[in-house]
């Protein structure tokens, strides 16, 4: 067994729940999101239309992917930026991580901005962005006069040094 199964074994083995997502594809042009190597965190997802997209410089635009999804109760899923396109070519998520609550069911769409200098174009079938599932807390608040005192206290930006 190579070490890349390996690990994936071991590491389905351990895992407390594997959440089973459902998907309803909504473009016949969807590529199905997922994991490019077995340990990956996130999945890949893809523009999913028949029609390049060119950013110029400092524009933004909404890329959809083609696919609504159906969260389990108490995760959420994150929309984070690709590294690659980030260091080579200045495209980032704009509000990121994007954060999708279980009870949205639209169409998934990434907040796509060129931060470069120069043009690029997103291709059909490109992969936009990662998207990875986390459990969340559930809350409430409750006003206080006092908080409880903490070593930082009210110290705010760069309080702890560089």
């Amino acid at each position: 067994m190579d070490f890349c199964r390996h690990s994936c074994v071991q590491r389905s083995e351990k895992l407390e729940t594997v959440y089973n997502i459902g998907i309803k594809i909504i473009n016949k042009n969807f590529i199905t999101p997922k994991q490019q190597t077995c340990l990956s965190a996130g999945v890949d997802i893809h523009y999913c239309s028949e029609e390049p997209i060119t950013l110029k410089p400092l524009e933004r635009t909404l890329v959809p992917t083609g696919f609504c999804m159906e969260l389990p109760p108490g995760t959420e899923a994150q929309i984070r930026p690709r590294s690659g396109l980030a260091i080579e070519h200045g495209i980032t998520v704009l509000n990121s991580p994007g954060t999708i609550d279980t009870d949205f069911t639209s169409e998934i769409k990434v907040i796509l901005i060129n931060l470069s200098n120069e043009s690029f174009t997103i291709t059909p079938g490109m992969r936009i962005a990662q998207m990875v599932v986390a459990k969340h807390a559930f809350f409430s608040f409750t006003i206080k006069e006092k908080l409880n005192d903490t070593d930082r206290g009210t110290g705010s930006f760069g309080s702890t040094g560089l």
